[in-house]
């Protein structure tokens, strides 16, 4: 049974996705990225081992991709076939749900993106790398500061009635305006529901500002779980919101629907066993120009299997067979 592989490694979170070859999904996989991106990456391949001994030992990983900000990363260590951006993995993973979708809506725990589609391909993008203050991040901190689980953050929003307004263009002034509707007296479901439309706010007027946003709108990324971030997008765009299935994988659904479609004649991947070895990861400036390259240099067992991060290819291009 022939299956193929998506991994999508960010700064907050890691999925994995294995997909048949009729598109269905088969184990998706969520997991915390921790800082240590390698043993997120060795654990999900630990976990999704296991599944498959446990569910379907006949599946053959016929392909793998891999995206997302440690993309590269997660390509070498694993033998990926496929190595693509996230906003290509994205509308991929959202037009095989909604052909006909025209923006796409994506916040994570450090970044936001949004893209415009047209006929199932992305014409336009916009991103979020700089602040916090349009992405989970900001909730979390938040979250934190009024003693609430973040997984509570919608709920409590929908029960406002007068949400509070609060400034979310930085994280440090909106807590700052946090603190003081506390101390006149503000609702906590209130000043939860105006922190959700200050997000909603900061995210149209930042990573959306230009953008031609048209329906069907989608909504991706772990902040789509929360219903009062759904209702607040729906109340400043006046249209209809959708969640679709796999909201917070879609990325490496993507990948491994994109691995897919242009296969192989042999997988590259390196077997479910690389979860068990030693993979390390270092890094050197390369003096060979004034670039000043910071090279990334990754070792399975001691052995250099790749290099990557030089603009000229001179390091990047070395045959290893010999390292």
């Amino acid at each position: 049974m022939k299956c193929y592989l998506g991994i999508d490694v960010g700064s907050i979170s890691t999925k994995l996705v294995l997909i048949d070859t009729n598109n269905q999904v088969l184990f998706p996989l969520y997991l915390r990225t921790a800082g240590n991106p390698i043993g997120a990456i060795q654990g999900g391949l630990r976990e999704l081992n296991n599944k498959i001994k446990n569910h379907n030992p006949d599946i053959e990983i016929a392909g793998v991709g891999t995206t997302g900000s440690a993309r590269y990363l997660a390509g070498v260590i694993t033998g990926a076939d496929l190595i693509k951006n996230e906003i290509t993995a994205h509308a991929k993973g959202v037009c095989s749900f909604f052909p006909d979708a025209r923006t796409v809506i994506e916040i994570g725990g450090q970044d936001s993106k949004i893209i415009i589609l047209e006929n199932g391909v992305a014409v336009d993008f916009g991103l979020n790398l700089i602040c916090s203050a349009g992405t989970g991040a900001f909730l979390d901190a938040q979250a934190h500061r009024l003693g609430i689980p973040v997984e509570q953050f919608g709920e409590i929003a929908l029960k406002s009635k007068a949400p509070t307004t609060i400034g979310a263009r930085c994280t440090v002034f909106s807590e700052s305006d946090m603190i003081h509707k506390q101390q006149v007296g503000h609702l906590t479901e209130d000043i939860v529901a105006g922190l959700c439309q200050g997000l909603a706010r900061n995210y149209l007027n930042n990573v959306a500002k230009g953008k031609n946003i048209q329906p069907p709108i989608v909504f991706l990324g772990g902040v789509s779980e929360n219903i009062g971030m759904r209702k607040a997008f729906e109340e400043a765009l006046g249209q209809r919101i959708t969640v679709p299935p796999y909201n917070t994988v879609m990325g490496a659904l993507g990948v491994a629907l994109l691995v897919k479609e242009n296969p192989s004649p042999k997988t590259k991947f390196l077997g479910f066993e690389i979860s068990d070895k030693d993979i390390r990861c270092t890094s050197f400036q390369c003096q060979g120009c004034p670039n000043r390259c910071e090279v990334i240099e990754a070792r399975i067992e001691g052995k250099i299997v790749a290099r990557w991060g030089d603009r000229c290819g001179k390091w990047s291009n070395l045959n290893l067979e010999k390292a």
